[in-house]
Parts: C-alpha cells; structure tokens; sequence
C-alpha cells in the first residue's frame, strides 16, 4: 500500500475525514460539502499518528533536503511541525493568524533569521488563502520558503491556481480523489457516489450533486 492510500485508510479509519453526501455538511462559506475533515483527531490516534508524522517527514526529507526550520500554521499545524521537528532533529515554530495584542506581539514564535530556509506544516488545504498568508509573513520576515507539506488537500482547482499564483509549492500525504476512492472501496460510501464527489470537488459552488444528477 502506497502512502496516500495509507493516510487516506487511516484517516477513514478515526472518521478525521466523514463522507455524508445525502445529508451535506454547510461551511462557513455556504458551500455545501459532502466531506467534513478533522485532521486534530490523528493527534489522538498514536498508529494513525505515527504514520502521518513519519510520512510527514519523508515527504520533507525528499522533497525540501535543505530545510532548516519547520514551521507551523497556527493552530492545526503547530503540534505536526512539533513531532516532525523533533523527528528530524530541526528547530521549529509556528505564525499566528494575526500579530499578538500584547508582550513583543509576535506573529512569528520561534526564533527565525533571515535567509533561513524554511518548510511549512499544515493539516489541510482547500482554497489555500490561509497557508499562503502564512507563507508571505514568512517571506516579510525574511525566510526562504521552500514549500509547504499537508497531511489532505482537496485539490480545488481555486486553491492550485492560488498557491501557483503565489510562488507556493505544497506536497500533502493524501488527497481527495484517493480518499473517496478508499472510501468507495472500503464501504464508507456507495461505488456510485464517488462521481458525485468529484463532481464536488471540481466545482463546489454547484450544488446539483447533492441530488446525484452529476
């Protein structure tokens, strides 16, 4: 078993990823999604999260071989750039949503130089818009940012247009279409449901999946 279809059993496995296309889950946005995703729950699974912290790793190790300071999104990101961090024996830190209100009202915890090169850790990403503020306040502080890592990306074509917009490489452990696959396969969900799903992921602003036309 490759590693995405490891990640994506596993995160079936805790339900940190649900399928329920019949009854819709209804995002902040409004968007009606089949999916709902918790990545904070593979924290405590110890299997589950072994696997995404040493696949974490490998994934930094093959891809961004020069990183020096891991960086976590605040506050999914945090505990994963941690484990990853002490892992691979590099320092780490993490970027607030937002400057502190009070002491040094840091956005950046951690200490980090200019120049150094760093790898950011996220949990998950969508449209992208949170993970590429964090990597511009990064830039702003002078790091080199070499890419980010994820444990799920949905692969909205909205998102890979906005981090190739911004210059922002990400690699993640697994992905939408594997785990609807996975999901389809391992009973989780009906085999006729799969195209609904993707048919979802391709265009969330339309709805007319939800009554299985597409």
């Amino acid at each position: 078993m490759d590693l995405s279809t490891t990640i994506a059993t596993d995160l079936l496995s805790i339900r940190a990823v649900f399928f329920r296309p019949e009854e819709p889950f209804t995002w902040a946005s409004g968007i009606k999604s089949p999916v709902y995703c918790d990545n904070r729950l593979t924290l405590t699974a110890p299997a589950v999260r072994n696997h995404v912290e040493n696949g974490l790793v490998q994934l930094i190790r093959e891809h961004y071989p020069e990183a020096e300071v891991l960086m976590g999104t605040s506050t999914a990101g945090i505990a994963h750039a941690a484990i990853a961090g002490h892992i691979m024996g590099l320092p780490m830190g993490y970027v607030r949503s937002g400057n502190k209100d009070h002491g040094r009202q840091n956005r950046i915890e951690g200490r980090l130089e200019p120049g150094q090169k760093v790898v950011v850790v996220e949990d998950l990403i969508s449209t992208g818009g949170s993970v590429i503020e964090v990597v511009e306040a990064l830039r702003e502080a002078g790091a080199q940012v070499l890419g980010v890592v994820s444990i799920f990306t949905y692969g909205m074509q909205r998102g890979l247009d906005r981090l190739a917009a911004a210059e922002v490489e990400n690699h993640s452990l697994t992905n939408f279409d594997c785990i609807a696959a996975v999901a389809a396969r391992e009973g989780y969900i009906k085999p006729e449901d799969v195209e609904r799903l993707i048919a979802f992921r391709n265009n969330p602003s339309d709805e007319s999946w939800i009554g299985g036309t597409k």
